[in-house]
């Protein structure tokens, strides 16, 4: 209940109206009489408030004038907010989100630095790669908690769901696009190649960008690392024909230094140190989508000789690969009634492949050296993909997430 009446005259009327004759007894709530001044009037008012939705006892009206009811006169500051201005935090989180939303346009340009001047990015070394990726996953684990962690791992449809994925639509649509466009023997193998590789880093990034399930994201990209030393090489030498032995102490430090050992420090300062926490964090958007272009462009310019001289047909068939991973990825999570977060974060993860390990791995168990093209190419098409969905997905956030 709430009404006005001006101050002084309203009030002595009020009290006056009071000493005539009314019911001995009558049930009213528990009022609160304030007096709020508005900033840009010298008059005052008589605001009446209820405290409570409960009705009190029937009392005698003489209980009106006990200290059931409070008179206030002044000035209410809770009314007004004279300073609107924002802060520096404010302003650091509305330029990071900006930036944020504008990650396809930042990857696209490292993207064509590395292709047409790949001299742009000498300057990256392995050490620098590893510190800014390293450096990303911590962001990204403060974000979450050991709490986060645990859930994750208390979610074995989604885990399994995300594993098969990962190791059936990626294969199988390398082989099948290959057939479809009749790409040669040496394409046809990098493709197939690149798409037995277990999910990237990047993915666990985008996912982080595109509010997906980041504690998922990273189990997610563990296991599929691991399980690379069997999958991949059984996986390429069935569809491909080639077999490619996997270093598994190589992946198992590399996935322990840059995936897991980060996310788990982020997410032990984020329940013990959350102050430290959350003076930093609006800072980790933009790390994140500054260290994945310079990642992406450096990709690019390592092979820009080799993806400029092996024409369309090549990204025809990279982007076909990815954007089949991509899309089967969530169409066949959400028929198995995943839900949304957890949904895009299976999308990107089976999208979204070790495009490193591919070159790598081409390069050292293929004797044409045009192997390794296609998994150089899918670094560009899954990492323009993936940013376009992260800038389309951050604007909608899931419903759980917003809870």
């Amino acid at each position: 209940m709430q009404s006005s009446l001006p101050c002084p005259h309203a009030t002595t009327t009020y009290f006056k109206s009071l000493e005539k004759p009314r019911p001995r007894y009558l049930s009213y709530p528990n009022l609160l009489l304030s007096f709020p001044r508005p900033s840009n009037s010298s008059s005052f008012g008589l605001t009446l408030r209820s405290q409570s939705h409960k009705q009190l006892p029937n009392r005698p009206i003489n209980s009106l004038t006990s200290n059931r009811f409070q008179i206030h006169c002044g000035i209410s500051s809770n009314s007004y907010n004279a300073n609107n201005k924002k802060s520096v935090r404010d302003w650091i989180e509305w330029v990071g989100e900006v930036i944020s939303t504008a990650f396809p346009l930042w990857v696209s340009l490292g993207c064509l630095l590395g292709l047409f001047k790949p001299s742009s990015f000498s300057w990256v070394t392995p050490r620098w790669s590893i510190f800014g990726l390293t450096l990303t996953m911590l962001g990204m684990g403060m974000t979450l908690t050991l709490d986060d962690l645990r859930g994750a791992l208390a979610m074995p449809k989604e885990l399994i769901s995300g594993f098969v994925l990962q190791y059936s639509v990626m294969p199988l649509s390398g082989y099948f696009v290959s057939k479809l466009l009749n790409l040669p023997s040496h394409y046809a193998a990098g493709l197939i190649l690149v798409g037995c590789c277990p999910g990237g880093t990047a993915s666990n990034i985008v996912t982080y960008l595109a509010r997906g399930n980041v504690a998922l994201s990273v189990l997610m990209t563990a296991a599929s690392t691991l399980s690379a030393v069997i999958m991949t090489p059984s996986l390429t030498s069935m569809l491909a024909g080639k077999y490619v032995p996997v270093d598994a102490a190589a992946l198992l430090n590399s996935t322990l230094q840059v995936v897991l050992l980060p996310v788990l420090g982020g997410a032990f300062l984020n329940q013990y140190f959350h102050g430290f926490v959350k003076f930093v964090s609006p800072l980790m958007p933009s790390i994140a989508v500054g260290t994945v272009g310079v990642l992406c462009g450096n990709a690019i310019a390592e092979s820009s000789s080799a993806i400029l001289a092996s024409g369309l047909q090549v990204v025809l068939a990279s982007s076909l690969l990815h954007a089949s991973g991509f899309f089967f990825g969530y169409v066949l999570s959400r028929m198995l009634r995943l839900d949304v977060a957890s949904s895009r974060t299976i999308s990107i993860e089976v999208g979204m492949q070790n495009s490193v390990l591919g070159v790598f791995l081409a390069t050292h168990h293929f004797q044409n050296p045009l192997t390794a093209v296609p998994c150089a190419v899918s670094s560009v098409c899954h990492s323009i993909f993936g940013s376009i969905l992260a800038g389309i997905w951050r604007r909608d956030v899931p419903k759980q997430n917003q809870e």
